[in-house]
Parts: C-alpha cells; sequence; structure tokens
C-alpha cells in the first residue's frame, strides 16, 4: 500500500519544514552576513575593494559553480547523505574563516563555504517539492521562502549584532552550532532518496567550463576598476569567462549527462521564471551588498543599527511570504510577479536617496517596508513557477538551475555593479567614494527589477500546466513515498528525451 504525502500542518510536514529551512538558512545566511561586517574586515586585514568584493564573491562564485553538481551528487548518492556532508563542510569552513589571520586565507575559506553551500542547498528544495501534497506544495514552498528568506534579510542585522557584540569572527563561528542542529534535526527526521536510474558519469566537463566563465568573468569585472579595461589581466580574465560560458553551452548540448540540460527550456513559464530570477536576484545581490555598507559608512549608522535597518523584510517575508504562495495558487502566478518587481523598484529608488545625516524613521523605514513588500508578492509565486512549470519527474533539476542562476545573479552583480555605477578607483569604505556609487547602483537596481517585471508580463502564464501524474512509490513508513519518487537526476535527465510541459 502506497503512503500518501504529506500535508503543511502534519506533525511530519513541521519536521520537513524546520529540517529543510534550517539548512537552507545556513546558505542564505551567510550569502548577507559577511556584509554588515565588510568594514571591519576591510580594518582588520586590509584587502581594499577588490578584497572586500572577494570576500563577497569567493563564496558566491564556489556555490553558483557547483550547486548543479551537488543535485548530481544528491540524485546518485543520496540527498540526505550529500546534504549531510553538506552541513559538515559548511561548518568546518566557517571554523577556518573564523580563524582567518589575512584576507587571502578568509577568501580560500569564503571559497570552501560556498562548496559546502552546494552540497546542502539544491537537496532542501527538492526534498520539500517531493514532499508535499500538491495542494499544500505552494504553501509549503511559501512558508520557506519567508522561514528561509529570514536568511538573507536576518543575516545584515544578526551581523551587526556580532560584530558590537565581540568582532567580526563571530559571524562565522556561530555557524558551527548551529549546523550541529541541522545534522541532528537532518539525520533524524529527513527520509533518504535517490534516483537509482541516475547513471554513473558527472558532468565533470560542464562543471569546469562553467566555473572557468563565472570565474573569469567575476574576476575581470572586480580587477576593472584597478587596473583599467585594457589592462592585459582584465582582458585575460573576461576573454576565459566569455569562452568558458560559450565552451559550457557547447558541452551540455553535447553531454549524455548533462548537469543542465538544454531541453528544459523548451517550456516557456521555465523559462520565464529563471530569467526573472536573473534580474531580480541581480539587484537583490547590489542591494544586499551596498545598503547596509552605505549606512554604515555614509549615514553613519553602527553595525547594529544598519543591520536592524532591513529588519522590516525579515518580518514582512515572514508574516506574508506564505500568504503570497498561496495567493499565486489562486489567481496564477503572472500578477504578483510581475506586481512584485514593481512595487521592489519603487522602494529602491525612493531607498537610493538615502546619504549622510539620513534619519531611520524618515528616510530608511519606508522605502525598505515598500521594497520588503514586493519581494514577499514575488518570492514566492516565482519559486513555485521555477519548481512547477516542469514535469514532477524534473523537480531536481529545476531547483537546480533555478538556485544557481540566482547565485550566478548575484556573483555578477556584486562585481559589476561598483564598476557600472562608477566607481573608479575608489574605495567602498570612503565615504566620499561610496556614496555616489552607491545611488547610481540602487538606480541600476530598480531598473532590473522593472525588467524582471516586464519579462514577468510577457512569458509568465496566468495559469501553469497540469502535471502529469506523479509515478507511484513502494509502500513504507511516512515521508517514505515522497523519498523513493524517482525524480529524475541532473544527469539522466538526457538520457531518454526531454519532454517539458507546453503551453504558457
Amino acid at each position: 500500500m502506497t503512503e500518501p504525502l504529506i500535508t503543511y500542518r502534519s506533525a511530519a510536514g513541521r519536521w520537513v519544514l524546520l529540517a529543510t529551512v534550517l539548512g537552507s538558512s545556513l546558505a542564505f545566511i551567510d550569502a548577507t552576513v559577511v556584509n554588515i561586517a565588510l568594514p571591519a574586515i576591510g580594518d582588520d586585514l586590509g584587502g581594499g575593494a577588490a578584497g572586500l568584493q572577494w570576500t563577497v564573491n569567493g563564496y558566491a562564485l564556489s556555490l553558483a559553480s557547483l550547486i548543479l553538481l551537488g543535485g548530481s551528487l544528491g540524485d546518485r548518492f543520496g540527498r540526505k547523505r550529500v546534504f549531510l556532508i553538506g552541513v559538515g563542510w559548511f561548518a568546518l569552513a566557517s571554523l577556518l574563516c573564523g580563524l582567518a589571520q589575512t584576507m587571502e586565507m578568509l577568501i580560500a575559506a569564503r571559497v570552501l563555504q560556498g562548496i559546502g553551500g552546494a552540497l546542502l542547498t539544491p537537496g532542501a528544495l527538492a526534498i520539500l517539492e517531493a514532499s508535499f501534497v500538491r495542494a499544500d506544495r505552494a504553501k509549503a514552498i511559501g512558508a520557506w521562502s519567508g522561514l528561509g528568506g529570514i536568511g538573507g534579510a536576518l543575516g545584515p542585522f544578526l551581523g551587526g549584532w556580532l560584530v558590537e557584540l565581540g568582532n567580526w569572527r563571530l559571524i562565522f563561528l556561530i555557524n558551527v552550532p548551529v549546523a550541529a542542529l541541522v545534522m541532528l534535526v537532518a539525520a533524524r527526521h529527513v527520509p533518504e532518496s535517490r534516483n537509482p536510474a541516475a547513471p554513473r558519469e558527472l558532468d565533470i566537463a560542464g562543471v569546469l567550463t562553467g566555473a572557468a566563465g563565472l570565474g573569469g568573468l567575476t574576476y575581470g569585472f572586480t580587477a576593472w576598476p584597478a587596473h583599467g579595461p585594457g589592462s592585459p589581466q582584465v582582458l585575460v580574465a573576461l576573454l576565459i569567462g566569455v569562452a568558458g560560458l560559450a565552451t559550457f553551452v557547447v558541452v551540455e548540448r553535447r553531454s549524455r549527462h548533462p548537469m543542465l540540460p538544454m531541453g528544459i527550456f523548451g517550456a516557456r513559464a521555465f523559462t520565464g521564471a529563471n530569467l526573472v530570477t536573473f534580474l531580480v536576484y541581480a539587484a537583490n545581490g547590489g542591494v544586499f551588498f551596498l545598503v547596509v555598507l552605505n549606512l554604515q559608512v555614509v549615514a553613519g549608522f553602527s553595525p547594529l543599527a544598519g543591520g536592524l535597518a532591513l529588519l522590516p523584510v525579515t518580518v514582512l517575508m515572514l508574516l506574508l511570504s506564505a500568504r503570497a504562495g498561496a495567493l499565486g495558487q489562486r489567481i496564477g502566478p503572472r500578477i504578483p510577479m510581475t506586481v512584485g518587481p514593481l512595487v521592489s523598484a519603487a522602494g529602491l529608488l525612493w531607498m537610493s536617496r538615502i546619504g549622510p545625516g539620513a534619519s531611520y524613521w524618515t528616510d530608511v523605514l519606508p522605502p525598505v517596508i515598500v521594497f520588503g513588500l514586493g519581494l514577499c508578492l514575488l518570492v514566492a509565486p516565482l519559486t513555485a513557477t521555477a519548481l512547477g512549470a516542469l514535469d514532477d519527474m524534473y523537480a531536481g533539476v529545476a531547483s537546480g538551475v533555478n538556485n544557481a542562476v540566482a547565485r550566478a545573479a548575484g556573483l555578477l552583480s556584486v562585481a559589476v555593479l561598483p564598476l557600472a555605477a562608477g566607481i573608479g578607483q575608489g574605495d567602498l569604505t570612503d565615504a566620499a567614494d561610496l556614496h555616489p556609487t552607491y545611488r547610481n547602483s540602487l538606480m541600476i537596481c530598480a531598473v532590473l527589477m522593472l525588467a524582471g517585471a516586464a519579462v514577468a508580463a510577457v512569458l509568465i502564464p496566468t495559469r501553469l500546466p497540469a502535471h502529469t501524474p506523479e509515478p507511484a512509490a513502494p509502500a513504507g513508513r511516512v515521508l517514505a513515498k515522497a523519498a523513493e519518487t524517482p525524480i529524475r537526476s541532473y544527469c539522466d535527465v538526457a538520457a531518454p528525451p526531454v519532454h517539458p510541459r507546453r503551453g504558457g
């Protein structure tokens, strides 16, 4: 007899949500928590503007480059097993970050952190998608977005408190006990699942070319302000980046076991959702990198006050994301995915005016609330669309691709935005250099949000096509059906022809 999928309000559902939210939050928090500590890190370790950018981008680069491989490893060796390895790896790397004595050591440890994040992140959302009954799936994803979104929005608050409490090293050391709790919950309550049909080959060529492409572009754009566009190291890095990404596309088209099966982009809704993801998360990457920095360096806020300034985003995501997910399920994803970025863009234009002597209550809080309301409307329907645009057997692929797109967008944003905003050879910890860069960057981020709204209005359907029926799973204990459902891996999706859902 086949056990049913779990419901949102069941005890089993709460355990699965707790494990996935805690695990995802580790990676989410470290994507933003470091931002509030950048001035302190710069004062302690030096490194200039490029060093501070690489403190952020070292983590983002390895995470974005390897997140699809992490999903493949989970499908082949067991999603729970790889998830637990990733959490443990992340904890050890966090310890190295907290003990780093030079900027180079910190950046290297951040790269290792990103590898751990790439192992733990894909399985969390794929487990969530596969575990809940369809009627509760959007609500569960909305709850995950709201609770897990604490990682992005709570990070600056947590970082500010820890920096003022002790020093910047605490923002990394605190990950160790949290990771231990994640491993305990996951070991006891998350069922193992894997794809027995996954091929033994892994897409190593895809991993190497993708990493070379992202790494080359990131290094080239980061070095551009200091060395100039005609510098050999800038030109070579950018050429490696372009060639790497072009080669990646060729490799994935020809591979028998691609990490990124190109056939899935035949689904218009899936392609549209990932385009929106790229534009919106590029904007978010710039916002969370620069806002807390500007509040400290330009507006004169303390680290704790700068972190508290973004706390309303956390509260709004916590309260409203599940409701936004349910709304998107009821009226369709197009409207919230169009209106959400428009609202956020208005908040960013308003936020770009934050300058010297800014008041929190009149200059910071109102635009932060507007920005947060836009994210609440957007994030849950966007995630649900990215996962729901393909047939159920491709849930793992959809989760991995959408995560990779979001990480790559944030990575390139931090590298490109200061350059595009006119930083030149300026210093991000100098108020005179940062203030105009911040203002121009927030305007660019608003434009990215507007572009995301336009893409959603054109490519996102009013309703997603119906799923194909889910394969039956063997009988077993509660959650066994979800654990054993044969979701296609990133590798074996190319073995049979890919048939994404039509319509939309």
